[in-house]
């Protein structure tokens, strides 16, 4: 992050105006959307007393603004975006909490906003390799679940778990691509020499986690909210980062010789129905492993992996594929929402990303890319389009929804007391 700007004379709360731009800059690495930001970040200002605030929020800096006139006064920290573990976002909203009911003070909050981003994994590095392994065989599970597909999961899940808790920084660019690249050598070996099917479906669950999902359905929401900027912002990165990743994927395969229909979907089912279940419980259990989820949101976050796979599931069955994810998002949602608002809940990001991943908008968008460039198709992308655009409307009405019921209820609470007090 780089020294935040400022042009505030003596007098006005310096530290004030730098822990609001610097929460909102540790939110937006969160992963949260620009509204929400927004939103949170004029409380916690109100609560530290700064006069008149004003906000604006951007993918990479957040500028300030107190008082009005030729008095006003702004602050701005700019940031290179990057992702935080569960552990850090769940840290990270407790301080926010407490900062919207004006129960932080600005120092405190600053030396607590850095601890958290330097604060070291909870979890050994060891323990979080062995962790990546169960987080791709649980991906495996539910998108390919084959014997052999969960071997080359498991196998290449701790190859990338080490790549992962090393945090090379002269490789963080290139990582991803390197990273699919190899990946994408060894799938296609073992499906040439030792039977695998569908080998474009076998490299995803080792990728899992440099699939943009997120930044693709955040980004729809973004512009739909009319959030522009970070929008447009989040969409062009999310979709680079597939060309990207379909790039070493069609690298790969240009190097073995792939035929290009090696290339196309067809995905297998073969170890049973309650496949998916146990690739639930898997995916959790690797989620607390290796992304460091607290212990005491793993059954939320199970819970909402099971709500948002089987509304996904019925949809499929309902409509289509591209569209199921639409079902499993209007699902999740409101939950999600109830959880976070409850005084002790958990935050609303450490339930989204893994909802996010398992509804694999990213891995749909990834297959469809490749398969559109190694094949020389182009029907793939609008599939991909649909995918994200279904999950992020999901997203939208479901939490208009719980709004919505949520109103419905205050409301009918109000009547209620009202003509109980007029009876006495």
């Amino acid at each position: 992050m780089t020294e935040p700007t400022n042009t505030e004379p003596a007098g006005v709360d310096h530290a004030a105006m730098e822990f609001v731009t610097e929460l909102g800059a540790s939110m937006i690495q969160a992963g949260t959307a620009v509204s929400d930001v927004q939103e949170s970040l004029l409380l916690v200002a109100e609560g530290l007393g700064l006069a008149d605030p004003d906000v604006l929020v951007l993918p990479t800096a957040v500028l300030m603004q107190v008082g009005n006139g030729a008095r006003a006064r702004s602050r701005m920290s700019s940031f290179h975006r990057s992702g935080l573990r569960l552990d850090q976002i769940s840290t990270l909203d407790e301080l926010t909490r407490h900062a919207e009911y004006g129960q932080v003070e600005a120092a405190d909050g600053l030396r607590r906003l850095r601890a958290i981003a330097k604060a070291p994994p909870p979890m050994p590095f060891w323990v979080r390799i062995v962790g990546m392994g169960v987080l791709s065989t649980g991906f495996a599970l539910v998108l390919q679940p084959t014997r052999i597909g969960l071997l080359v999961a498991f196998v290449l899940g701790l190859a990338i778990g080490v790549l992962r808790v090393l945090e090379l920084a002269q490789l963080q660019i290139a990582l991803p691509v390197l990273a699919t690249f190899g990946v994408s050598i060894v799938v296609f070996e073992v499906a040439a020499h030792y039977g695998g099917e569908n080998p474009v479906r076998m490299l995803i669950p080792p990728l899992v986690l440099f699939l943009p999902g997120a930044a693709l359905t955040t980004g729809t929401m973004e512009l739909a909210a009319g959030d522009t900027v970070s929008g447009a912002s989040r969409l062009v990165e999310g979709v680079v980062n597939l060309l990207l990743l379909a790039f070493g994927i069609v690298a790969a395969a240009q190097v073995v010789r792939l035929p290009a229909a090696e290339l196309l979907d067809h995905p297998i089912q073969r170890l049973g129905w309650v496949t998916p279940l146990i690739g639930l419980v898997v995916i959790t259990l690797g989620h607390y492993l290796h992304n460091c989820a607290p212990i005491r949101w793993i059954g939320w976050i199970f819970l909402v992996s099971c709500v948002a796979f089987a509304a996904q599931a019925a949809g499929a069955q309902l409509v289509s594929a591209e569209l199921s994810g639409f079902f499993g998002a209007v699902a999740m949602t409101p939950l999600i929402i109830w959880l976070s608002d409850r005084p002790e809940g958990p935050p609303k990001m450490t339930l989204f990303l893994p909802a996010f991943w398992l509804l694999v908008p990213g891995a749909t968008g990834l297959i469809g890319v490749t398969q559109a460039v190694g094949t020389h198709g182009v029907g793939d992308f609008s599939e991909t389009a649909v995918t994200v655009a279904s999950i992020a409307l999901g997203t939208l009405i479901g939490a208009a929804f719980w709004n919505a019921s949520h109103d419905v209820a205050s409301y009918t609470r109000r009547r209620i007391r009202t003509v109980l007090s007029d009876r006495d």
